[in-house]
C-alpha cells in the first residue's frame, strides 16, 4: 500500500488549544458544576512510546485505554483525556499483539496475536497486567481481531485456509474456563482467502446475536451466524462503498470501519435490520491531518479514538506513534 505523507511530530503532539472541551464523566452521566470546572480540553492526539508499532486499541472503564504492540507484544495503558500512558504488560521476545477487547464484566483485556509462528489469545488483568489465561490456538496463522460476546471470545484469523472463526469458551460471567478453543468454518457467501492476503479482519457482535465481519482483501461487510458459520453479504448503499477495512467499532446501530474506504479515514455506516438480515447506509467518514494509516479505534469520553499503525513508515522500530481523537457523531 502507499503510505500517505506523515504529519510532523510537532503537529502530532500539539494542537490541544484547538480542541473542544470534553468531560471525563461523559460515559457516566451528566457532569456536576464542579466536574465541569475541573474538566480540561480533550487532546487532539495521545502520544505512544516510540517504536511501539501499535495495532489494537480498546478502552474502559471511562477513558482508560489499552494499546497492544506488534514489536514486542507489550500492552500500554493510560487515560485518553489526560494523554498519559505506561506499560501494563511487559514485552517479550517474539510476541506480537493485534486485536484487543476490554470486557467490563471482568476487567480483562483480551488480546490476539502470536509468539513466533504459534497463535495465542491472552486474558490480561486490566489493572495489574497479570496474564489470567494464555490460550494456544492450534493451526492458527494470523489471529487478528476479537470480540467478547456473552460466554465466548470470537477471533478472526486473516490467513487461515479454509477461513474460520476461533471460539474460546467463557463462563456466564465472562471468566476464562481454560477449555481448548473450538472453530466455526465460514461458509455460504463468504469470499474464501488463499492464505496470502489479509482476508477476515474486524469483528463485532450485532444486536441480534449474530456477528459482523469486514474483509480487507475484497471489501464489504458480512453477517455471520455464530452457530453454523453461515455468512451473508450486508448490502451497503451510498458513498464510495466499503472497499477494505481493518478494525470495527459498533455503537448501537452505528458502525465505524477503520480504513473502510481510504487510508486516512474511518468510515461511518448506519446498520438497518431487514428481517433477519442487515443492510448498511453510508453516513460519511471521519478524518484528520494526524491520521496516518489507522488500524483500530475505540469509543471513550464521547469521542472516537483511532490508533495510527503507520504501516509502511520508515524505521518502524524507532518511529513515533500516537492515537488521534475524532468526532463520534
Amino acid at each position: 500500500m502507499v503510505t500517505p505523507a506523515s504529519p510532523s511530530r510537532r503537529q502530532i503532539l500539539t494542537g490541544a488549544a484547538a480542541s473542544v472541551v470534553a468531560s471525563t464523566s461523559t460515559l457516566a452521566g451528566p457532569a456536576t458544576a464542579g466536574e465541569r470546572r475541573r474538566a480540561g480540553p480533550a487532546p487532539e492526539t495521545v502520544p505512544l512510546p516510540d517504536g511501539l508499532r501499535p495495532e489494537g486499541i480498546t478502552s474502559g472503564p471511562g477513558t482508560r485505554f489499552y494499546v497492544g504492540s506488534l514489536a514486542d507484544g507489550r500492552i500500554v495503558a493510560g487515560d485518553l483525556l489526560a494523554g498519559t500512558s505506561s506499560t501494563l504488560l511487559a514485552g517479550a521476545a517474539g510476541r506480537a499483539l493485534r486485536g484487543l477487547f476490554w470486557d467490563s464484566r471482568t476487567n480483562l483485556v483480551w488480546a490476539a496475536g502470536n509468539v513466533g509462528a504459534v497463535g495465542h489469545v491472552w486474558a490480561v488483568d486490566g489493572t495489574t497486567g497479570a496474564v489470567v489465561q494464555d490460550t494456544v490456538v492450534p493451526g492458527a496463522v494470523f489471529l487478528n481481531d476479537l470480540v467478547v460476546v456473552g460466554n465466548a471470545v470470537w477471533v478472526t484469523d486473516s490467513r487461515v485456509v479454509p477461513d474460520r472463526l476461533t471460539r474460546i469458551a467463557l463462563t456466564a460471567g465472562g471468566a476464562p474456563t481454560g477449555a481448548a478453543p473450538t472453530f466455526v468454518p465460514l461458509v455460504g457467501a463468504w469470499p474464501q482467502g488463499d492464505g496470502s492476503a489479509v482476508n477476515a479482519n474486524g469483528i463485532r457482535a450485532l444486536p441480534d446475536g449474530s456477528l459482523i465481519l469486514n474483509n480487507s482483501r475484497v471489501g464489504g461487510l458480512w453477517q455471520v451466524d455464530p452457530t453454523s458459520g453461515e455468512t451473508a453479504a450486508i448490502p451497503v448503499s451510498g458513498g464510495p462503498g466499503v472497499t477494505g477495512g481493518d478494525g470495527l467499532v459498533l455503537d448501537g446501530h452505528t458502525l465505524y470501519n477503520v480504513r473502510g474506504s481510504g487510508q486516512r479515514e474511518v468510515s461511518v455506516l448506519q446498520l438497518v435490520p431487514v428481517g433477519s438480515a442487515w443492510a448498511a447506509r453510508w453516513r460519511g467518514a471521519r478524518s484528520d491531518d494526524t491520521l496516518d494509516v489507522p488500524s483500530t479505534a475505540t469509543l471513550a469520553g464521547g469521542w472516537l479514538w483511532a490508533v495510527n499503525a503507520r504501516f509502511g513508515v520508515a524505521s518502524p522500530e524507532t518511529a513515533s506513534y500516537w492515537v488521534t481523537r475524532l468526532p463520534a457523531r
